[in-house]
C-alpha cells in the first residue's frame, strides 16, 4: 500500500470497523440493561411481531382469570344468600307443621301465620336486595335460557355472560350463569304465591296444604344452589386451565423476547475488546501521515 497524503485508507478502514464494533457494543449494552433480546423492530422484525401477539394473549388470559374469579365471588354471594333463605324455608315448614295439628286454636294459628308471613317477607327482601357490584342476583333478572341473554344495551339482560377466553367462541370462551328468582312468590310461598297452597297457614287445612308447597320451594332453592355449585366448580377448573395456558404462552414469549444473559455477556465482552482494539489501531493509523511529512521534510 502506497504512503499517501490525500487519503488514509488504513484509518478509514479502522474507523469503519470501530463504528461496527461500537454499534454492536451499544446493542449488547441495551439488551443487558433491558433484559430483552428484542428492544426495537430492527433487532428482529419477525420475532417482534410474534412477541407482541403472545404478549396480548398472555394479558387476555390473565384478565380472563380475573373475570372467572369475579364470577366465582358472585356465585358465592348468591349461594350465601340462598343459605339464609334455606333457613327461612325450614322455619316456615316447621311453622306449617305446627299449625297442621288440631291442638291449636284459630287465634294461635293466626299468630303462627304472622311469623310465617314474616319469614316469607324476609325471603323476598333477601332475594331483592342481594347484589354483586350492583347486579341483582336472586330477583329473577338473571333467569332464563342462554338465548335470552342480550348485551346490546348499556345493561345486559337475561343470564349473565362470564367471558374469560381470548376470543368469542361459545364453546371455549364464556359461560352463561342463569339464576332463577328466589323471592317468596317465585318459590310459591307467602301471600304473593299463586294459588292457595303455601299462601297461608291460618287454618289447619291451609297449613297441611302448605307442606307440599314448602317441600317444592326447598327443592327449587336446592336446584338453584346445585347449579351454582356446579358452575363454580367449572369456573375453578377453567381458572386452572387458563393459568396453564398463560404460563406456557409466557414461557414461549420469553424464549423469543428475553436475552440470554450468559451469551450476551460473552458478546458484550467480545465487542468491548474489538472496540478498544479499533480505537488503539485508529490512533496508530492516524499517525501514518506524519511518516509522509517526514519524507517531505527530509
Amino acid at each position: 500500500m502506497s504512503l499517501t497524503i490525500n487519503h488514509n485508507m488504513m484509518a478509514a478502514n479502522t474507523a469503519r470497523n470501530l463504528t461496527a464494533s461500537y454499534a454492536n457494543l451499544a446493542t449488547s449494552t441495551r439488551r443487558l440493561s433491558s433484559g430483552l433480546r428484542i428492544n426495537t423492530a430492527a433487532d428482529d422484525a419477525a420475532g417482534l411481531a410474534v412477541r407482541e401477539i403472545m404478549r396480548a394473549e398472555v394479558k387476555s388470559l390473565q384478565q380472563g382469570i380475573r373475570n372467572a374469579n369475579d364470577a366465582i365471588s358472585m356465585i358465592q354471594t348468591a349461594d350465601g344468600a340462598l343459605g339464609v333463605i334455606d333457613e327461612k324455608l325450614i322455619r316456615m315448614k316447621e311453622l306449617a307443621m305446627q299449625a297442621s295439628t288440631g291442638t291449636y286454636s284459630s287465634d294461635q294459628r293466626l299468630i303462627i301465620d304472622s311469623e310465617y308471613q314474616a319469614m316469607a317477607s324476609e325471603i323476598t327482601r333477601i332475594a331483592n336486595s342481594t347484589d354483586f357490584n350492583g347486579i341483582h342476583l336472586l330477583n329473577g333478572n338473571l333467569s332464563g335460557a342462554s338465548s335470552a341473554h342480550s348485551g346490546a344495551g348499556l345493561e345486559a339482560t337475561g343470564p349473565m355472560k362470564v367471558h374469560f377466553g381470548t376470543g368469542n367462541d361459545s364453546a371455549e370462551d364464556y359461560y352463561y350463569v342463569s339464576i332463577n328468582g328466589s323471592t317468596a312468590s317465585s318459590l310459591g310461598v307467602g301471600l304473593g304465591a299463586t294459588g292457595t297452597s303455601g299462601k297461608s297457614i291460618s287454618t289447619q287445612q291451609l297449613a297441611q296444604e302448605a307442606l307440599a308447597s314448602l317441600n317444592n320451594a326447598i327443592i327449587s332453592k336446592d336446584k338453584i344452589r346445585a347449579n351454582l355449585g356446579a358452575m363454580q366448580n367449572r369456573l375453578q377448573n377453567t381458572i386452572t386451565n387458563l393459568s396453564v395456558q398463560a404460563e406456557n404462552t409466557q414461557a414461549a414469549e420469553s424464549s423469543i423476547s428475553d436475552v440470554d444473559v450468559a451469551t450476551e455477556m460473552t458478546e458484550f465482552t467480545r465487542q468491548q475488546i474489538l472496540t478498544q482494539s479499533a480505537v488503539a489501531m485508529l490512533s496508530q493509523a492516524n499517525g501514518l501521515g506524519r511518516l509522509a511529512m517526514q519524507l517531505i521534510g527530509g
